[in-house]
C-alpha cells in the first residue's frame, strides 16, 4: 500500500538519512515504471519477481558495488532478507528488518493503504483459497501466509515464504549467505495491530496445529535446526531484537536517529 517515494513515508525515510548522514548514497527501491505500478505490485506483483527485479536493480548500480545497508518496512522486511539470501553480489553488509513478517501472517486485521475494497476483496481471497496456484501467483500477501492449522499445505505451497524459511529442505546457499551479514537487526512493535502473531517480527509464530498461544524464534525447529543459520548467528551476537511501543511502523525521529542510523554508520 505504500510506495518508494511517497513524501510521507519512504521518501521522507531518504530525506532523514540523508540529512543525518552526510554524503551517504540512498536509494529507494520502486517496483514498476511509476509510483501507483510501484504501489499496485505491492499487493499484487509475484514476490519471486520482485526479489529479482531488486537483485538487478542493485546489481546495475554502480553505487552499491562495494556492498550496501538495507533497511525494510513491513514485508519489505522480509523481501530484502529474500534479496540477502538469494542475491549475494553486491553484498548486503547490514540488514535492517522494521516490523517485518518472518515467520508470515495468518490474519490481515489492518489492510495497509487507502483502497478499502482492495482490502476487503484481499481478506475474502484469502480466506478462500491462499494456497491455491492462482491465489500464490497473483497475491502478495498469500505469498507470506502461514496457516499454522494447515502447516503442511503452506509448505508444499507457498511459493514464497517456505522456500526462504527452509520448509521444503535446506539450500545451503541461502543459508550461507544470510549468514554473510555483519548484523540482522529486527524491530517489533509492541503495540503492533497490524502484523498477526506481531511476534512474527522476531521471527517467532504461533505453535503449531493452534492459532492462539505463540513461540519465540530459540523455541522454533528453524533455530534448533539451523536451517537458515540464525542459531550460529545468533551465538555470533549477530542477531539484534529491539523492540518499540507503539502500532505498526509507528515511531519517533528520536528513536529512528538514536536507535536505527548507528546500523548505516
Amino acid at each position: 500500500g505504500d510506495s518508494c517515494c511517497n513524501p510521507q513515508s519512504m521518501g521522507y525515510i531518504k530525506k532523514i538519512v540523508e540529512a543525518k548522514i552526510p554524503g551517504v548514497y540512498v536509494l529507494s527501491l520502486k517496483i514498476g515504471s511509476n509510483v501507483i505500478q510501484d504501489m499496485e505490485n505491492s499487493f499484487f506483483m509475484n514476490v519471486n519477481d520482485q526479489v529479482r527485479e531488486v537483485c538487478s536493480q542493485l546489481a546495475r548500480d554502480p553505487h552499491l558495488k562495494g556492498g550496501y545497508n538495507a533497511m525494510g518496512f513491513s514485508q519489505g522486511g522480509q523481501f530484502l532478507r529474500a534479496v540477502a539470501q538469494r542475491c549475494p553480489s553486491p553484498p548486503m553488509l547490514n540488514l535492517i528488518s522494521v516490523g517485518g513478517q518472518h515467520q508470515g501472517v495468518y490474519g490481515f486485521p489492518r489492510c495497509p493503504g487507502e483502497s478499502s475494497h482492495i482490502c476487503d476483496w484481499i481478506r475474502k481471497t484469502l480466506d478462500l483459497g491462499a494456497y491455491t496456484p492462482a491465489v500464490q501467483e497473483h497475491l502478495v500477501q498469500a505469498e507470506y501466509w502461514h496457516d499454522p492449522l494447515k502447516e503442511e499445505d503452506y509448505r508444499k505451497n507457498s511459493i514464497f515464504l517456505a522456500d526462504i524459511n527452509q520448509e521444503r529442505g535446506i539450500n545451503e546457499t541461502y543459508k550461507k549467505n544470510l549468514m554473510a551479514l555483519k548484523k540482522f537487526v529486527m524491530v517489533k512493535f509492541l503495540n503492533d495491530t497490524m502484523v498477526d502473531p506481531p511476534i512474527s517480527e522476531w521471527f517467532g509464530f504461533y505453535k503449531s496445529g493452534q492459532a492462539k498461544e505463540t513461540v519465540p524464534l530459540k523455541e522454533t525447529a528453524l533455530y534448533k535446526e539451523d536451517r537458515l543459520g540464525l542459531q550460529e548467528m545468533d551465538k555470533a551476537g549477530k542477531l539484534v531484537f529491539l523492540g518499540v511501543k507503539g502500532d505498526h511502523l509507528h515511531f519517533s525521529e528520536e528513536w529512528f536517529y538514536t536507535t536505527l542510523l548507528p546500523f548505516l554508520q
